[in-house]
C-alpha cells in the first residue's frame, strides 16, 4: 500500500523532533511491503528527511495539496493517489482515507501514536477498514461545528 506521511506536527514536531516511534514503525511498515511517502503542505521536505536520517525508508516526497485535494495531485506531480494517509489534518485523511492523528509539538516519552497508527494500518490492510475512531474512510464526512 502507498501510504503518505504529513511532516508537520505529524511526524515532526514544532521543536524539531521526530514523533516517537516514526522509525520503528517505517520499518515495521516496510517488512509489512507497504511504501512510504512524505509529504507537506510547505513543499517537499528534503531537509527533515535528511536531517532525521528517514531515507532508506521512503520511495519519494511530495508537496501536499492543501486545497482540492484529488483536483491537484497532477499539478503537485505526484504519479498516483495516496491509499492511505496520515496527517494531523482530518480534512486530508477524510479525502483519502486514513489515520488522524493528534498534532504532535514537543518530544515527550506519552506519545505512543505512531503505534497506533501501525494498528490502524494493519487493520485496514487486512479488512478494509479499522474500528479505531482515529480511522477515517476516504469520502468521510466531516461534522460541522
Amino acid at each position: 500500500m502507498k501510504i503518505f506521511f504529513d511532516v508537520d506536527y505529524t511526524i515532526l514536531g514544532l521543536d524539531d523532533t521526530l514523533r516517537p516511534g516514526t522509525k520503528e514503525v517505517f520499518q515495521r511498515l516496510l517488512d509489512d511491503n507497504h511504501e512510504i511517502y512524505i509529504w507537506s503542505g510547505m513543499g517537499e521536505r528534503w531537509e527533515v528527511i535528511e536531517k532525521h536520517e528517514l531515507g532508506h525508508f521512503v520511495s519519494g516526497v511530495y508537496e501536499k495539496p492543501t486545497n482540492h485535494f484529488h483536483e491537484r495531485l497532477e499539478e503537485l506531480k505526484i504519479p498516483f493517489e495516496p491509499e492511505f494517509v496520515i496527517d494531523d489534518y482530518p480534512e486530508v485523511v477524510a479525502a483519502f482515507g486514513g489515520a488522524w492523528v493528534p498534532p504532535y509539538f514537543f518530544a515527550r516519552n506519552v506519545d505512543q501514536q505512531m503505534d497506533r497508527v501501525y494498528r490502524i494500518v494493519c487493520d485496514f490492510a487486512s479488512d478494509g477498514t479499522s474500528e479505531d475512531t482515529q480511522y477515517k474512510a476516504k469520502g468521510t464526512v466531516l461534522p460541522l461545528f
